[in-house]
């Protein structure tokens, strides 16, 4: 009765995982053709090789983040992802429309993979992240996957 009762449970603990796996694996394929979308949206935007200079979100780096970022007489949001992380790939699509929306803001992108010492330097432990910086300084931090009105939250 206990071996039943034990493969039962056994096989329903199997059944709701792969439920779960399943679930997962749609919203990562859903996301892959969402950002595979923006990709696509992205080289539209390119004029003879040079890229649209009205784009919404850009990438900055370790050159350029001073100028860029601290410098920046806009409120600037940043999104720091890496290409491998499955929530910062569902973040996305979230701080493009967030940016897409909100002229006002500035909003980039840091690659913790190619820029570590930005990372290290904002404390960023865990991806996503996103910080607010205004006039240089940091105004509010979030980590992990949110919905966008917790990013125009955020960012207020």
């Amino acid at each position: 009765m206990k071996n039943k009762f034990f493969t039962i449970v056994l096989v329903v603990v199997f059944v709701v995982l792969l439920v779960v796996i399943n679930n997962f694996m749609n919203k990562t394929s859903e996301v892959n053709l969402q950002s595979g979308n923006i990709a696509e949206s992205n080289d539209l935007e390119k004029n003879n090789g040079e890229e649209n200079k009205n784009m919404a979100v850009m990438s900055v780096s370790s050159e350029n983040f001073e100028e860029e970022v601290l410098k920046s007489d806009k409120k600037v949001l940043i999104d720091f992802y890496a290409d491998w992380c499955g929530p910062c790939k569902m973040l996305s699509p979230i701080v493009e429309a967030f940016a897409s929306e909100n002229s006002s803001i500035k909003v980039v992108k840091v690659d913790i993979d190619v820029n570590p010492a930005l990372a290290a330097k904002y404390g960023v432990s865990s991806i996503p992240t996103l910080i607010v910086i205004e006039n240089g300084e940091v105004k509010n931090t979030s980590v992990g996957l949110i919905s966008k009105s917790e990013v125009e939250a955020l960012v207020k």
